[in-house]
């Protein structure tokens, strides 16, 4: 089996940040690290070198393997920022989306391009509806 690419790293999340030039990007981050640190009151972790993940959380597949990963977290791109929120069913889930904002969807990600395009009561609701999904 392949070994995981993307590992907990010992580079601090404030570091990261501080190399974000786009000053509009880094507050949106800063914000969104904040968010999600307060619903899973864990600090923040870089997850390989442009993850932002919080909170830990261990999936369990059908084989019987263990995976470590985080319970919900960001990374800034080029086109956007692609939020991943494991607890949330993007199907199941419309009804928050569609009070969310201009917003993209992926096979498991959220992107969107600025905080100020977004509820951002919506995203803290998707962390909070994330996390306690995760958490029972």
């Amino acid at each position: 089996m392949a070994e995981l690419k993307t590992r907990v790293t010992a580079q601090p999340v404030e570091d990261y940040f501080a190399r974000i030039e786009n000053d509009e990007l880094r507050k949106d981050c800063e914000t969104i690290c904040k968010i999600m640190e307060d619903v899973t009151a864990t600090k923040a972790k870089m997850w390989g070198p442009a993850i932002v993940g919080v909170g830990d959380y261990n999936y369990r597949y059908d084989s019987g393997r263990n995976l470590d990963w985080f319970m919900m977290g960001f990374s800034p791109r080029k086109a956007n920022i692609s939020l991943y929120l494991l607890g949330c069913n993007l199907e199941e889930d419309r009804e928050i989306l569609s009070r969310f904002g201009k917003h993209k969807t992926g096979k498991g990600c959220i992107y969107v391009k600025r905080l100020s395009d977004i509820n951002v009561d919506v995203l803290k609701e998707l962390c909070e509806l994330s996390y306690q999904k995760l958490k029972s």
